[in-house]
């Protein structure tokens, strides 16, 4: 399983929290690239669903991780 930034994006709109079950459902219905869904069938499914991206890669970026003023634009 590998994540890059392009590929976790697609799931950036996903109903959080949400399962397993229905990251996938939700990967093959928005048209994500074959390569997230197969990530997300490699997740260990514990029935508890995952709150964020963050919980599935924890090295996703957020806004803190740009240096940049948004008061500025």
């Amino acid at each position: 399983m590998y994540w890059t930034l392009e590929l976790a994006s697609y799931l950036e709109d996903a109903p959080w929290p949400a399962t397993k079950d229905e990251l996938i459902d939700f990967s093959i219905r928005s048209g994500a690239p074959l390569e997230v869904v197969e990530n997300l069938q490699e997740l260990e499914d514990d029935g508890q669903p995952y709150e964020s991206i963050e919980e599935i890669w924890p090295d996703y970026p957020t806004k803190e991780d740009f240096f940049f003023n948004e008061d500025e634009y």
